[in-house]
């Protein structure tokens, strides 16, 4: 995966949650918009328990159906996401999300390979 940090030195103009739809909607001061499911940014969290504790990266699944409970600003520069499943201990800064939004298509081809090679399903 390209490294979502990419995006640093990006701000968001605007931040919405969709709550039907289960997606995030980022708009960046550059005019880009990024509409990030809550099941990709759960299983991308920069959380150490997702990133992994210094043996890789791990592998999320049965996370199909999850929900964002509430987004907390955290200073100026991240956000912090409860999911319903209440993992909460990843912190999105705004170039992370910028970096997700805008590698999201492989990103999410690169965890789906994954799924399947582990023989693992997005089903809970």
């Amino acid at each position: 995966m390209s490294d979502p940090d990419d995006g640093a030195g990006h701000w968001p103009s605007e931040i919405r949650l969709e709550r039907e739809t289960k997606t995030l909607h980022v708009s960046f001061e550059d005019g880009k918009t990024f509409a990030l499911p809550a099941e990709l940014l759960r299983v991308e969290s920069p959380s150490a328990e997702v990133q992994g504790h210094g043996e890789g990266k791990q592998i999320v699944a049965g996370r199909r159906h999850v929900g964002i409970m509430e987004i907390e600003p955290i200073g100026h520069y991240a956000i912090r996401i409860t999911f319903d499943d209440l993992h909460d201990s990843g912190i999105f800064s705004w170039g992370y999300l910028y970096g997700l939004g805008a590698a999201k298509d492989a990103v999410w081809a690169q965890y789906l390979a994954a799924l399947e090679t582990k023989g693992l399903s997005r089903d809970p």
